[in-house]
């Protein structure tokens, strides 16, 4: 594998689930973080370059890390997953896109380009890029998350040509180096979302088909197929369900609707065996945060958790517009990494990033339960002009 430097950091461990599990707070008791233990990474784009970004809550401090290597000039990548693994925080497949400015103020104009299988490692403890093992098959908007010590992708788009998922799932070895084929789920998904809870890999809603085989009777496209030919279904019962992986049995399980609404989910994270959401891909804040009930199958607003805007928890000009919402897990806390678009003088924009947190374990009526902070962020790493968030972040854990 070759190897680019990059930004060194401190010596870290992560959580092989992708979040930490330690506890201790930024001004509490409930974040691992007191002492710059816990970091959070996520790509975004500024102007026609993707770059990793970190954000430390016990220092409070947010910084670029360096671009991803290997994407050409002009180009900017889509619709890949970032996980973290041990020491390492991996991007995986996305779709390439060539980028040109548009005709107005800070407006870009992208074009498809390709499908990547590609994955890129970033070596935490080193600050070095590697170029890992690829994806056996090509794919983006996939669901992925860690789960038992491996990376596991399923569904996603694997042809530029046409709005249609794939039922394909496959495993990363990371002490082999290598990606194994899974079975495959029983519907086609894309715009899914990947979490693991309770040791099982969970690939929740997404645009989804399942196959059906004609019987040249009855009504609908199944009476306009030959007796015994496959056909696609795509219906508010596959959209809204999931497809769960027993990673210990090797087996898929489908669960009907876990997700309950017709639009993809945009996030979900698992906190002390509880699963939560903020919102779906059309709109990732829904005004408070979602708890999921396993027993019952049903999403329902955790207590006082309601927030009509999370710019309300700063303090920024009415016209701010936010730009993007991320949400990572650490301890019993709810990190939103969130931007906002603020005047910044004459017909100009600046970026300004802020990060809020919720705490799922705050006593209601006793301790406050959302804080916000704005970070600090090196002379060079000022955000002036368009801000674009192109994954989901994962947290890492820090060896002391």
């Amino acid at each position: 594998m070759g190897s680019l430097h990059c930004d060194v950091a401190a010596s870290p461990s992560f959580s092989s689930t992708g979040s930490s599990i330690a506890s201790s707070s930024v001004g509490g008791d409930n974040v691992a973080g007191r002492d710059g233990s816990v970091r959070i990474y996520a790509c975004f784009a500024h102007g026609s370059n993707n770059s990793l970004e970190c954000y430390e809550p016990g220092a409070n401090t947010w910084r670029r890390v360096g671009a991803l290597p290997g994407i050409p000039e002009g180009h900017i990548l889509k619709g890949f997953a970032v996980v973290a693994l041990g020491e390492s925080v991996y991007v995986i497949g996305g779709r390439l896109c060539k980028r040109e400015r548009g005709t107005a103020a800070g407006a870009f104009h992208d074009t498809d380009v390709s499908v990547r299988a590609d994955v890129l490692r970033y070596d935490v403890r080193r600050g070095e890029w590697q170029h890992c093992a690829p994806l056996l098959l090509p794919r983006f908007d996939f669901a992925c998350a860690p789960c038992r010590g491996r990376i596991c992708v399923a569904g996603g788009q694997c042809s530029l040509a046409g709005a249609r998922g794939t039922a394909a799932a496959e495993v990363y070895d990371e002490e082999k180096g290598q990606w194994l084929a899974l079975p495959d789920m029983s519907t086609l998904r894309y715009k899914c979302v990947g979490v693991t809870w309770q040791g099982s890999f969970h690939v929740v809603g997404g645009f989804a088909e399942s196959t059906l085989t004609a019987s040249g009777s009855g009504s609908g496209a199944a009476l306009l197929t030959t007796p015994g030919a496959t056909v696609l279904q795509s219906s508010a019962l596959e959209r809204s369900s999931a497809e769960v992986f027993h990673c210990s049995r090797g087996v898929w399980e489908i669960l009907p609707g876990m997700w309950q609404l017709d639009v993809p989910p945009n996030q979900i994270v698992a906190v002390a065996n509880r699963l939560f959401s903020s919102g779906d891909c059309l709109n990732c804040w829904k005004g408070h945060v979602e708890v999921y009930d396993g027993e019952l199958n049903i999403w329902s607003i955790w207590d006082h958790s309601a927030v009509p805007d999370l710019s309300l928890l700063a303090s920024l000009p009415s016209s701010a517009q936010r730009l993007y919402l991320t949400m990572a897990a650490v301890g019993t806390q709810l990190y939103f990494l969130a931007g906002y678009q603020v005047p910044s003088g004459e017909d100009s924009f600046k970026t300004v990033s802020l990060v809020h947190s919720f705490d799922t374990s705050a006593a209601p009526g006793l301790v406050p339960a959302w804080s916000s902070f704005q970070p600090t962020m090196e002379p060079d790493d000022v955000e002036d002009g368009s801000k674009e968030l192109f994954s989901q972040c994962c947290s890492v854990q820090l060896s002391s």
